[in-house]
């Protein structure tokens, strides 16, 4: 009994393991890759202010804004550190925006800057058009994230010079993307 016991308690710590490297190795796919499937969604995002976020750095854009909050409207942010935490997907993580010269399908808060690196969750036995009737339960083990306010608050918080008050519940459906049921049974 106890053999099989180290047996079972073996395997469950390698099986975890893997689980655990897979999430640090998860890498970004793009919002192309998601547009194939949620076309609504993305269309609705590509109007949003997040998709256009890291316009928003680059010198003379938004003047008038960046002089009202004490910044330097003159100033190229694309570089900034600072800012590119939160005007680009996944910066400062594996697979994540780099540069504009060496990532550039990676501007913008895209889909994966809410809902995590795509590579995990995006494969045929997971989301996709193979398997329609997937479980979300079983995406959320491979990196989905399902936005929460303290995804959002990453990026609203008082660190940004832009901070404003921020209510989760009202503004999850204002300036995202349009939020419809999905076509097929994910529960």
């Amino acid at each position: 009994m106890k053999r099989f016991s180290w047996r079972v308690m073996l395997g469950f710590m390698f099986v975890s393991s893997f689980l655990l490297l897979q999430g640090l190795n998860a890498q970004y796919v793009a919002a192309g890759k998601c547009r194939a499937c949620h076309l609504p969604q993305t269309k609705s995002w590509e109007q949003t202010r997040m998709s256009k976020a890291f316009e928003l750095l680059k010198p003379g854009v938004s003047a008038d804004v960046k002089r009202a909050h004490s910044l330097d409207p003159d100033k190229d942010y694309t570089h900034d550190s600072n800012c590119l935490s939160c005007h680009v997907t996944g910066y400062g993580q594996a697979g994540g925006f780099v540069s504009l010269e060496k990532t550039p399908n990676l501007v913008g808060v895209q889909c994966e800057a809410c809902h995590g690196p795509g590579a995990g969750y995006l494969k045929p036995e997971m989301m996709s058009l193979q398997n329609k009737e997937y479980k979300r339960s079983e995406l959320v083990a491979t990196g989905l994230v399902v936005p929460t306010a303290a995804t959002c608050q990453q990026c609203h918080n008082k660190k940004s010079p832009f901070f404003k008050p921020f209510d989760f519940s009202t503004r999850v459906h204002e300036g995202t993307h349009v939020h419809e049921p999905l076509k097929y049974k994910h529960d």
